[in-house]
């Protein structure tokens, strides 16, 4: 069953129940807003398999973690600096299923020593990584992370399939990474398949395959296959969730097809990122500035690219609603509008497409002192945000139960010139 299409209003007053204008004025602009029960619903939507394991890059605050791990998934790691956040947030590398799995293309000297130190489950992306781990802590399980030769995704830059991504190991060398893993005593127990953002069916289905005929490759000590992740979620009124229900019955038939080769049974993990938190997260920015350029007419925001990076970076479309400062539900005129930030950069535009292409809205007659909500910002948001142009990073709000709670301070000036010296 394929769920309806989200309605994406241009007037929004209120998030996770709560009333936006009064969080703004409490804990400043820029903010990131979540919702904490979305975030549990939508694991609650992939309970049909054996393990969903949170690909955390998504949105790796503290707080989310430990939301996400009380919901009962298991996390994802892709460094060092995530590995610790996972045992920060209380996930554990024991257990039949890894409470935390490194996934990869490199081990840098500190992840290494982190695996070994905590014996963490390793998701291998080139076949290097089996000999380093290998001289480290021979007898390993490892899980193989297979470029299968295609790939597909939103955005050309979230394409992590084919001979122009760096990911995965490529599939005609799985025989090679056999034989590096012999070396070493090492047992490939997994097999993870990821071929990018934004995966449809009919790519699916040929994920499936090239999945089989590796497992059939690797041979019986395969105990675990990984969909990946890449679930899409609507961005725009006029797109859809896919087809969990199917999405699940297309990767179960291939696991029994899998269980009849190695004889024995499979688990079946998802590895959503965001799936899980991009509709749970929003953008309050305050309007700073309304002004004329010839014909377009721009809304400026005290928050910019630094803040949220996806529409500069991939293009991508954010729903964009209009909270008025007073928090009142009287409608304005609409007109076309192109929203943009704060920095000291052209790019810095939140109403763009791929390639650059600045783009106008419809949206309500904005006033200085407004808050504009730039929606479904909680997968890539703040993950991705930074101090370019000396800007401190947001604070970070959790709605849950009604009451809203900081689970990240904003920034100071201090925070980011700690650790900066001037030499005699």
């Amino acid at each position: 069953m394929i769920a309806a299409a989200p309605e994406f209003s241009t007037h929004q007053t209120h998030f996770a129940g709560l009333a936006i204008a009064p969080l703004a004025e409490q804990f400043g602009t820029p903010l990131y807003l979540y919702d904490a029960e979305l975030i549990r619903q939508r694991i609650a939507d992939l309970t049909a398999f054996d393990v969903v394991r949170y690909a955390q890059k998504a949105c790796s605050s503290l707080a989310i973690l430990d939301r996400v791990r009380r919901a009962g998934a298991v996390v994802d790691a892709v460094s060092a600096g995530e590995i610790r956040r996972a045992l920060a947030a209380g996930f554990t590398a024991h257990g039949e299923t890894p409470g935390i799995v490194y996934t990869a293309d490199i081990f840098d000297r500190e992840s290494l020593d982190l695996v070994v130190e905590h014996a963490i489950h390793v998701n291998c992306g080139s076949p290097d990584m089996i000999d380093q781990l290998g001289d480290r802590r021979p007898g390993a399980n490892v899980t193989l992370r297979i470029n299968p030769g295609f790939g597909h995704g939103h955005s050309q830059k979230t394409n992590t399939g084919g001979e122009q991504s760096k990911h995965g190991i490529w599939h005609e060398q799985v025989d090679e990474c056999l034989l590096r893993a012999d070396r070493y005593g090492v047992t490939v127990t997994g097999i993870h398949m990821h071929i990018g953002s934004g995966t449809d069916l009919e790519h699916l289905s040929q994920v499936c395959q090239a999945m089989e005929r590796t497992v059939a490759t690797v041979g019986r000590t395969v105990t675990t296959i990984s969909s990946g992740g890449g679930l899409p979620v609507p961005y725009k009124s006029d797109e859809s969730f896919i087809d969990i229900e199917q999405y699940y019955r297309l990767w179960d038939d291939s696991r029994k097809r899998i269980e009849q080769q190695v004889g024995h049974s499979v688990r079946l993990e998802i590895e959503p990122g965001r799936y899980l938190v991009a509709e749970s997260g929003a953008l309050v920015a305050e309007v700073r500035a309304v002004k004329k350029m010839g014909t377009n007419r721009f809304f400026l925001l005290d928050a910019g690219f630094n803040d949220l990076a996806r529409p500069a970076m991939y293009g991508s479309h954010h729903p964009i609603a209009l909270c008025p400062r007073d928090g009142s539900e009287t409608t304005r005129p609409d007109v076309d509008a192109i929203v943009g930030g704060p920095l000291c950069e052209s790019g810095d535009i939140f109403t763009q497409a791929e390639g650059g292409f600045v783009c106008s809205r419809k949206l309500p007659l904005a006033r200085v002192g407004d808050f504009l909500v730039l929606g479904n910002a909680g997968a890539y948001g703040f993950a991705m945000s930074s101090n370019y142009n000396s800007k401190t990073r947001a604070a970070e709000v959790l709605i849950e139960a009604g009451q809203a709670k900081l689970i990240r301070s904003r920034e100071t000036f201090d925070d980011l010139i700690r650790g900066e010296q001037i030499p005699d």
